[in-house]
């Protein structure tokens, strides 16, 4: 008889909470929600030793057995699931090595050593510091990407191509850097740093050259001391080449240079011990000049990618951060799901304005039923500013999300056209609001 196992998932929602209720051998598990998304993600400071309290108090309470914690969520669920899960004796990979991925400074310094071919210049900086700016255009020049060495889904990230670009981003960083900073330096203080790192905390922002072409991204995980790669998504970018159009799955790029992604993935994991649970690991590959870059580490899997991998695979690929936090050995499955390629895309607009209409229930209804497999999110609210939405990047507004399938890319492409179209969005630009 199988024994029954209780796992603890924070921020878990009713979406998330639909595709592990479909994972495999599912009728053995409850599914415990940790804490909801305000209190996790949509905050405008996060209270670390308050929120580990939180969910110790949670645990405690339970009547039953504790068995496993999953997280998808990046900071500050990400840097805390390894405290909790030493504390609970549960599988987790170690807070160094999530910090070292977290940390964009850290993680370069590492990658230096052991993949220096991926890695642009880079440099650390602060941002209050005035003589910033001439030390980093000395020692990496124009353009260079600036981003805080801790936040996520690019927020506070900006291309630098001059002195005035320079400027406006140190204001922006300067404002909301706080938000990460004090929490990211609590944790950082509970593991010994190296000396290259050392006093380089939450508050400084990293300064790297440009690096692009074709971006894809490596879902994986550790395992009993292996990493293992099981799915490339591609990130196709708007013309902006900052904001996303769309991942799709899987990887329509060449599997030599998927197989140099994977062997570099694998080498810089390995190096710094990352070990039993998920990741996804973003490159580039720049057709022109035949090179492939490391972009960033995320230490979870992307929830992003679930829909993709079970309208490809036939289950999302919860059932690894299941297996993973079970302490089993995870067996994904390949190719067994309804569509060859799968989607997620970004209905975007590049200007603020105020929503006056958006597309009715019955409305987004009937394009989901006349391209099956579709789901479509609305995300902006009537009657509000596209800058009220929470997490955007600094360059665009996310209307809705589309997640579809199709045959191949050329058919994903199309039917996104159409469901664009038939989705009344109505918005009024500043002057006439």
């Amino acid at each position: 008889m199988v024994a029954h196992k209780n796992i603890f998932v924070f921020g878990l929602d009713e979406e998330n909470h639909a595709f592990l209720k479909r994972v495999r051998h599912a009728e053995h598990y409850t599914f415990h929600g940790l804490l909801n998304r305000s209190e996790l993600v949509e905050r405008d400071d996060y209270d670390i030793p308050h929120l580990i309290e939180k969910v110790r108090t949670r645990l405690n309470g339970f009547d039953g057995s504790v068995d496993g914690l999953i997280h998808y969520i990046d900071f500050p669920v990400s840097t805390t699931v390894p405290l909790l899960a030493r504390e609970y004796g549960l599988p987790s990979a170690s807070l160094e090595a999530v910090l070292c991925c977290e940390h964009k400074y850290w993680a370069r310094v590492e990658q230096a050593r052991v993949i220096p071919d991926a890695c642009p210049p880079f440099a650390a900086f602060d941002p209050f510091d005035d003589r910033a700016r001439a030390r980093l255009e000395a020692e990496i020049g124009y353009p260079f990407w600036v981003k805080p060495i801790k936040s996520f889904s690019s927020y506070l990230g900006f291309r630098i191509d001059g002195p005035e670009d320079f400027e406006h981003a140190q204001a922006r960083m300067r404002a909301g850097i706080g938000r990460f900073a004090e929490p990211f330096d609590y944790l950082l203080d509970q593991v010994e740093l190296p000396p290259e790192v050392r006093g380089i905390g939450g508050g400084h922002c990293l300064a790297e050259g440009i690096i692009g072409g074709h971006q894809c991204t490596l879902e994986g995980y550790g395992y009993q001391g292996h990493v293992y790669v099981y799915g490339a998504v591609d990130s196709v970018r708007e013309p902006n080449g900052s904001s996303f159009r769309r991942y799709q799955y899987p990887s329509v790029l060449p599997e030599p240079v998927q197989q140099r992604m994977i062997e570099q993935a694998r080498r810089f994991m390995t190096h710094i011990g990352y070990d039993n649970a998920p990741f996804n690991i973003e490159f580039y590959w720049d057709e022109a000049t035949d090179d492939v870059w490391l972009l960033e580490v995320n230490t979870r899997l992307s929830q992003s990618h679930c829909d993709l991998f079970e309208k490809v695979d036939g289950v999302s690929h919860q059932e690894v951060a299941v297996d993973l936090a079970l302490g089993r050995a995870p067996e994904f499955p390949q190719g067994r799901g309804e569509f060859p390629m799968a989607a997620k895309c970004f209905l975007r607009v590049f200007e603020d304005g105020k929503v006056t209409r958006v597309p009715s229930a019955s409305e987004v209804r009937a394009l989901e039923e006349a391209f099956p497999g579709t789901r479509i999110q609305i995300q902006a609210r009537e009657g509000a500013w596209l800058s009220q939405l929470w997490d955007q990047d600094s360059y665009s507004y996310c209307l809705a999300l589309i997640f579809l399938g199709g045959e191949n890319e050329e058919d994903i492409e199309a039917r996104f056209e159409h469901i664009r179209e038939g989705l009344d969005f109505r918005i009024e630009k500043p002057e006439a609001a």
